[in-house]
């Protein structure tokens, strides 16, 4: 009696252990260029985080009550998406399972995210959910015109030297081995624009005094 009750229990412990580790393991994101968070994105808006509510919104297999946060929301400006507006966003509600958490206190925030078959608009930490007043210049100016332009090109991540293209149609985000950050100068001041030749080349946004766009050649 006392093997099998050890038994079990260690039986437990190791379905735990897998747990834990599954979810800890669970939200796992490539950094995404804000051009290519908005290009691959359903919706992109500007709004007011003025809620937050937990709720229910369906069970799982095991039938299971499945939570999620609901921000409330006052949208302030459309960039992408359908005709309407939208006063909630959905997030898982844990990190662990790539839910976002937002400062409910009126903060404005550039969201992107995804469109459900119901309508409503869900988002993750794999989404790219930045406070409005954090955005340089060109970033928020791209959302209007720039970054819609170059969707047909390809933003190719450098992780470590050497790297390079595979094509014209491409740009060479830097920014990791430059500045050690995803957040570096080609995030905050460029967009990759498809040129007449349809080659793609990183354009500066704020007025330089040398060149708009930005060469990046092969290694």
């Amino acid at each position: 009696m006392t093997w099998t009750a050890n038994s079990g229990l260690a039986t437990l412990v190791i379905l735990f252990l897998w747990r834990v580790d599954e979810i800890a393991e669970a939200c796992s994101c490539s950094p995404a260029h804000p051009q290519q968070a908005f290009c691959n994105s359903d919706v992109v808006i500007k709004a007011k985080v003025v809620g937050r509510h937990a709720v229910d919104v369906g069970n799982d297999i095991y039938g299971n009550p499945v939570k999620q946060i609901k921000y409330d929301l006052k949208q302030i400006k459309m960039f992408k998406g359908p005709t309407q507006d939208f006063d909630a966003v959905y997030t898982p509600p844990i990190s662990a399972l790539c839910g976002v958490t937002l400062e409910n206190d009126g903060k404005e925030y550039l969201i992107t995210g995804k469109l459900e078959t119901d309508g409503t608009m869900h988002v993750t930490l794999c989404d790219f959910i930045h406070p409005w007043e954090a955005l340089s210049a060109t970033q928020k100016k791209s959302l209007t015109q720039r970054y819609e332009m170059g969707c047909d090109c390809k933003i190719t991540r450098c992780t470590s030297i050497p790297c390079m293209i595979s094509g014209p149609a491409e740009c060479l985000w830097t920014d990791w081995v430059i500045e050690r950050t995803v957040n570096g100068g080609q995030a905050k001041h460029f967009a990759c624009v498809k040129r007449s030749d349809d080659s793609c080349a990183w354009y500066r946004g704020e007025a330089s005094p040398k060149k708009d766009f930005l060469d990046i050649e092969d290694p």
